[in-house]
């Protein structure tokens, strides 16, 4: 679990915050997890390790690759047949 260093207010009309608590409670989370849930998702920022995890299942895949040159010239050729 990071450790949540920095605070900040955020006021909210009251129905607003007593549907982020339903949310949280059906989800078992607080409405601080729920706010940086949001905030992360809104904004696509990622957790370094979660960055770390994909970049590692990236380079997993198996995939056929041959070398530059080659690559270079099927790329050169497909241009040329049209």
């Amino acid at each position: 679990m990071e450790k949540l260093e920095k605070k900040t207010t955020v006021l909210f009309p009251p129905e607003l915050f007593r549907q982020l608590e339903r949310v949280g409670k059906a989800k078992r989370l607080s409405v601080g997890e729920l706010i940086r849930r949001a905030v992360r998702q809104q904004y696509q920022i990622s957790e370094i390790p979660d960055r770390l995890k994909a970049v590692d299942r990236l380079s997993q895949i198996e995939t056929p690759v041959s070398g530059w040159e080659k690559i270079e010239d099927e790329i050169q050729a497909g241009a040329a047949e049209k």
